[in-house]
């Protein structure tokens, strides 16, 4: 059996999240958490999950998300949000998070984004399904593997350029020549073909120095110490919708 822990802050749902999960063959809920503190809590009392299903609240932050990974050893974790923007996938992504799951999606889908999960897949539906099609093995310069390792940080141009002191021009560059060369059609799905195949040490500059951006004591970027954003977000238009990516 499928272990299941969800952690959700909105008591009405609740029992409809439950029955729903109870009806899928081979799934086995945990008792409920409603909150950070309850679900560290049975975590701590033994329980082993191997699937996480938590709500996005703004004291779920990054130093949290690192901490439940840690609790929760192999745990697959998938965040309940009500919007997700591309930057906030990759940050959580990068992180450990396996899914990121609408909560206007309709029940069939939402169980079978557990259900890629727990295959080993990635879930953020802005992600064409089969992710990037690459037909042969990418070769990147280690320039190029530096700007697809700090994207993979969730920097935008600006900070790209200014991390690897380049002219903001040539961030844009490298980023055109490089949807082509990995087979990709936006930043999203670059982002991903990082996680997916570069390493998470920080990438070294010419000079042999660690390249990153400016990063807190707990190894995260600054100023990004909660997963909500504070407004609205229109950096990037919407790729295409589809339903999952093998990592």
């Amino acid at each position: 059996m499928t272990r299941i822990l969800l952690c959700v802050g909105e008591p009405l749902l609740v029992k409809g999240l439950e029955h729903l999960l109870r009806q899928v063959d081979g799934f086995e809920l945990l008792p409920t958490c409603c909150g950070l503190t309850a679900l560290m809590e049975q975590i701590s009392k033994g329980a082993a999950p191997d699937l996480v299903l938590l709500d996005l609240a703004p004291d779920v932050t990054f130093a949290v998300l690192a901490e439940l990974k840690r609790a929760t050893a192999d745990a697959k974790i998938v965040l309940r949000v009500n919007s997700a923007s591309t930057g906030l996938a990759c940050q959580a992504m990068g992180l450990g998070v396996r899914g990121i799951l609408r909560k206007e999606l309709p029940a069939g889908l939402q169980v079978k984004c557990l259900q890629r999960v727990l295959q080993g897949e990635l879930w953020f539906e802005k992600v064409p399904a089969d992710g990037p099609s690459i037909s042969s093995r990418v070769v990147l310069s280690d320039r190029e593997g530096e700007v697809v390792s700090l994207l993979a940080q969730g920097l935008n141009n600006k900070e790209i350029a200014a991390t690897l002191k380049a002219p903001e021009a040539a961030v844009k560059v490298y980023l055109s020549h490089l949807f082509e060369k990995v087979g990709v059609k936006d930043r999203f799905e670059l982002a991903l073909f990082g996680l997916k195949n570069l390493t998470n040490q920080p990438p070294q500059g010419e000079d042999g120095t660690r390249l990153h951006a400016e990063l807190d004591g707990n190894g995260f970027l600054r100023g990004l110490r909660s997963l909500l954003p504070r407004r609205p977000e229109s950096v990037e238009p919407p790729a295409p919708a589809a339903e999952g990516v093998r990592p």
